[in-house]
């Protein structure tokens, strides 16, 4: 049995899907390019009408050239015909390659243009899914929707639709000409089709099967790698390299398992379709035989030679396109699984959206409200109990407490990454659901203890996609917070590269960038979580001078385990397992000797030697310990 890790990053296999529903939506797809899609199928239709008079070629060449020259000599003969005739066929074949380049350019152009709404519309939903489904969807799982299957539609949409429409009208006319000629003989072709389609039912059978374990190993290594790969660090810290490796080669195996798994099937279909092809080849050259050579019983007349080469040739043209139909059979398997999860993925409702009727929308005052707030991220598993309290506009307050005691999870309740189970969230009197969402979070400036640089400039992480802030504003809040000092002894200052998730920036460093970046957006409220955690304290104090000017006339939400951040703040609020414990400034609380006082006296200790302190337990020193 997978365990609960197992089966985070593990793909979800599938049951049975709908595959007429799918189908149809897919096609949906084509509607807007129809002008681009009509053309191609009828130059693919052209096409295979083309190709189905090719044997007729070979049959009169046969019989009205080279047999009368060989039975009657040279009064017989008619040479120059036999030029006109390989001319015409040369024609024939000329106008097949311009019919097959324009029907080749013009689906690959749709199915490109397909592919691209696809990604286009599964990245505007991913964008707007609330953060919940990020915690619970493996990224390797989400890259993979984006990237493979959107990929597997490809050969769908540039082939795999005309082709199949192209091969059926081909088999109905091929089998019309082959009744048209001797219905006996064509009879005796068809014999083997039988066969085919048994071999064909089989195939079908495992194939879908196979194609579903592939992508789910696929989207199991994707996940891994994604994991591994950013934690690359980590891993080398802790040596972990070989089980890591251990483990990445029984993911590879298991994918490699299944990939050859699904290859038995195609080793044996493919070489059972040529055998029953060539089995229908041994009928049509034994029965017709003794009807050209005039020996069949009962034969009502004779059949040509050119006539049975050209049997030949359209049982071989039959089989041909039936073995085509089943191979995209495996494109449209492909197509299926990989829809199915793209479906089910555009299909996933979004929990947070903004109103049909948001009662408040705007920059907001900055009072902040919560009302007897329960919260869990499981089930009834509380993060927060019942909590409330109010911070008035333009207030500085301080979240303080151990690890999971709530601190973030308040701030992301108030910027509605989640949605509360009981009580309310308010903001300047209006519950955060009721607001336009899109305008709520423009009120908040975030700055995180793990800073996220975007490949770019550093210019464009401080603009950050707001091309009308202006330039002066980018170098006043990077001066603001000291940003600039160490921006303008980069190579190009401002417009310096930044790459990968800061990569070459230190963390100090990015944490500056990310100061100067939320002091230019001008929020109205301003969420600092352990923001200077990974800055020096001579840069730190620098940063305070900064942050306490801007942090006039708004509201400012601060969450830290380094009580030195948070001394200032008008009032700190000190949560315990999810439920607020004390409330009140620095001295204040000092005062109450409670929690927050254990708390200080744990981080300054050294430094306050002339004060008792109380032996604590060593579970509480632990438990309040930074």
């Amino acid at each position: 049995m997978a365990t609960a890790v197992q089966q985070f990053h593990e793909e979800e296999a599938l049951g049975k899907t709908y595959d007429s529903q799918i189908a149809r939506r897919l096609l949906s797809y084509l509607k807007p390019y129809l002008r681009l899609l009509v053309p191609a199928l009828v130059l693919t239709l052209a096409l295979n009408g083309l190709r189905v008079l090719q044997p007729k070629f070979t049959q009169y060449a046969i019989d009205w050239y080279i047999m009368p020259c060989q039975q009657g000599g040279a009064a017989t003969c008619q040479p120059g015909g036999l030029m006109w005739l390989a001319l015409a066929m040369l024609a024939v074949l000329l106008l097949t390659f311009l019919f097959s380049y324009a029907a080749a350019v013009l689906l690959n152009t749709v199915g490109q243009h397909v592919m691209y709404d696809l990604r286009a519309e599964l990245y505007e939903k991913l964008q707007r899914q609330e953060v919940a489904y990020f915690d619970r969807s493996p990224v390797g799982r989400i890259m993979t929707r984006l990237t493979s299957d959107v990929d597997a539609l490809n050969e769908l949409f540039t082939s795999g639709v005309t082709d199949v429409l192209g091969d059926l009208v081909t088999i109905f006319i091929i089998v019309g000409i082959m009744l048209a000629m001797d219905w006996r003989l064509t009879l005796v072709t068809l014999v083997t089709v039988p066969l085919l389609f048994a071999a064909t039912s089989w195939f079908r059978k495992h194939a879908r099967r196979g194609y579903d374990m592939v992508r789910t190993r696929l989207a199991r290594i994707n996940s891994f790698l994604q994991e591994h790969v950013s934690g690359a660090q980590t891993v080398q810290i802790f040596n972990r390299e070989a089980k890591s490796e251990r483990k990445f080669h029984e993911l590879n195996d298991d994918y490699r398992s299944a990939n050859v798994e699904t290859i038995f099937y195609y080793a044996v279909f493919f070489p059972l379709v040529d055998l029953i092809g060539a089995v229908g080849i041994a009928l049509i050259v034994w029965y017709g035989g003794y009807r050209v050579m005039g020996t069949t019983p009962g034969a009502p007349q004779l059949l040509t030679l050119g006539a049975l080469v050209a049997f030949i040739q359209y049982s071989q043209a039959l089989f041909q396109p039936i073995r085509d139909i089943s191979d995209k059979y495996n494109v449209l398997q492909a197509a299926m699984v990989a829809s199915h999860r793209l479906f089910k993925t555009l299909d996933l409702p979004i929990a947070i959206t903004t109103p049909a009727e948001p009662k408040r929308a705007g920059r907001a005052r900055g009072r902040i409200e919560f009302e007897n707030v329960w919260f869990a991220y499981k089930d009834e598993d509380w993060v927060l109990k019942d909590v409330s309290f109010a911070v008035e506009p333009g207030q500085s307050v301080a979240l303080v407490g151990h690890t999971g005691s709530g601190k973030t999870t308040i701030t992301n309740l108030l910027m509605r990454f989640y949605d509360v189970q009981r009580g309310r969230v308010l903001l300047d009197g209006v519950d955060v659901r009721e607001w336009d969402l899109k305008q709520l979070r423009e009120n908040f400036a975030v700055v995180l203890q793990d800073v996220f640089l975007f490949s770019g400039t550093v210019e464009g992480n401080i603009r950050l996609g707001r091309e009308e802030m202006p330039d002066e504003r980018i170098v006043w809040a990077a001066g603001e917070v000291h940003a600039d000092e160490f921006i303008e002894k980069l190579p190009e200052g401002f417009k310096s590269e930044v790459r990968e998730r800061g990569a070459g920036l230190s963390v100090g460093q990015k944490q500056l960038i990310s100061f100067a970046r939320a002091l230019a957006f001008d929020p109205a409220l301003l969420i600092l979580d352990e923001a200077t955690s990974s800055i020096d304290t001579e840069t730190e104090q620098l940063i305070q001078q900064a942050i306490e000017r801007v942090m006039r006339d708004r509201t400012a939400i601060l969450v830290a385990h380094r009580l030195s951040t948070i001394q200032r703040a008008d009032r700190i609020i000190v949560l315990h397992h999810g439920e607020i414990r004390e409330q009140g400034s620095h001295q204040e609380l000092l005062t109450l000797r409670g929690l927050y006082w254990r708390l200080y006296k744990l981080q300054y200790a050294d430094k306050s030697r002339d004060e008792a302190v109380p032996d604590l337990p060593l579970r509480d020193s632990m438990q309040y310990g930074d």
